[in-house]
């Protein structure tokens, strides 16, 4: 189906058309591109508008850039960032899909995910892939929304002040959820309040009338909530209070999953997850909260709950055979923070089985860090994990911390130890491998 062609592309940028095109995807990188994508060449690290040649040989369908070589179907304009986001704010005033917004400090793509199933079961859904939550991925994401989509789900992220509010001018959200507020990022900010704060800016964007969903169990709620008085938006909450919109009157985990029952006004909702771990209590709470703010059928919603799987790096599981013995992996490698650690020991603790663990370095957690490192210890030992592998000059901390029998060693890179953790291993093992994504 196409997704762009010449003319409105040049309507929605103010460009000019070399030459009349159709696109049915779009692309920033050539390494990526699909067949008949629009290639948009960005000035970042590199000038995009060097890669041209090899996008067209990649079968893109035009471009979009400043310049383009000669009997290239372009549409070229002043500055191409500028074209990518106005049209961004073009797909978002004309295609009819109802806006959702996703942020908070921690699982915000898993729950951007998780609202994708949910969502999917009503309609056609569209999503932010992989992470693209930032002044380039927020765009893109608006930019690519099908003509015939009902939904899409947009992730924003932020790691200083001010970030999150030209995200949100950008999507315009008309229903929008702060997960959670922790403290990740802490190296940009004074304090967690200040994150809360940034996270607030998501209403920046929003219009009155709007709703925005916010966790009942968090701490900085009441702060966030207050800001939203002046935007006149609806707020409504999730979590374990009887105040709560969606209340989790009871949960039960499995070692594969778990339920929950969630009280929305006078209905209680039944949920299976088969996603491992009691965070994911909570992410299916904000999914049902969505679900009523957008007055789907409830019921309906929990069952497509039921198809939640974890994405790559993120709680993903895969039963291995190494030198002959039969183990079980959990990759949480995509990224980490105290919280997210946390959760992925507890999630852990659940399956039978003796359980290791590798972990990298956690970044961006400001003057801290050492310390934060060091606090994993004590649940780690609640968990019961028998040996922990540490990499990164922030894990040392965490090394002297564990009880001695605890200590499986210690390098400044993952990948040094992997010899050492095969050599440990037993059959049935259960390992758990967590970081900061730049940790490697």
């Amino acid at each position: 189906m196409t997704l762009w062609n010449s003319k409105e592309i040049a309507e929605a940028t103010d460009g000019k058309v070399t030459s009349d095109f159709e696109v049915t995807g779009l692309s920033i990188d050539t390494r990526s591109l699909k067949k008949g994508d629009l290639f948009i060449a960005l000035k970042d690290v590199r000038d995009g508008h060097d890669f041209i040649p090899a996008a067209m040989e990649a079968g893109a369908g035009g471009v979009l850039g400043e310049t383009a070589p000669e009997d290239t179907p372009a549409v070229t304009t002043e500055d191409s960032a500028t074209a990518l986001e106005d049209l961004g704010v073009y797909a978002r005033d004309n295609r009819k899909a109802l806006r959702i917004g996703v942020t908070g400090s921690v699982g915000k793509t898993s729950v951007k995910d998780a609202l994708h199933v949910m969502f999917s079961a009503f309609g056609k859904t569209h999503k932010s892939i992989k992470s693209f939550n930032n002044h380039f991925g927020v765009p893109i994401t608006l930019a690519t929304i099908p003509k015939d989509a009902k939904f899409a789900v947009l992730e924003m992220g932020m790691n200083h002040a001010g970030e999150m509010s030209g995200l949100s001018k950008l999507a315009k959200p008309q229903i929008a959820i702060i997960n959670n507020v922790v403290g990740a990022h802490l190296a940009h900010f004074e304090n967690v309040e200040g994150i809360a704060d940034a996270k607030a800016e998501i209403i920046d964007g929003m219009d009155a009338g709007d709703i925005l969903i916010l966790n009942g169990d968090n701490e900085h709620t009441p702060r966030i909530r207050q800001k939203t008085q002046s935007a006149n938006l609806r707020v409504m909450t999730f979590g374990h209070s009887e105040t709560d919109d969606v209340f989790i009157s009871g949960s039960q985990t499995r070692a594969d999953g778990g339920g929950l029952t969630c009280r929305i006004g006078s209905a209680d909702i039944d949920v299976t997850l088969n996603v491992l771990g009691e965070h994911w209590f909570m992410n299916a709470a904000a999914c049902l909260a969505m679900a009523h703010a957008a007055d789907l059928d409830l019921q309906k919603a929990a069952e497509a709950l039921a198809h939640i799987v974890p994405a790559p790096g993120r709680g993903d599981t895969h039963a291995l055979s190494i030198d002959g013995k039969s183990i079980t992996l959990i990759d949480e490698s995509y990224n980490a923070n105290p919280t997210s650690m946390r959760a992925a020991f507890s999630a852990v603790a659940l399956r039978p089985g003796r359980k290791l663990a590798l972990l990298g370095d956690m970044y961006e957690l400001g003057a801290d860090e050492l310390a934060l490192h060091r606090a994993l210890a004590e649940p780690l030992v609640e968990a019961g994990f028998e040996r922990v592998f540490m990499a990164g000059e922030c894990m040392r901390m965490l090394m002297g911390a564990l009880p001695q029998s605890m200590r499986a060693g210690w390098s400044s890179k993952p990948q040094t130890l992997l010899t050492k953790l095969k050599g440990e291993l037993r059959e049935g093992d259960v390992v758990l491998i967590k970081g900061s994504n730049a940790s490697g």
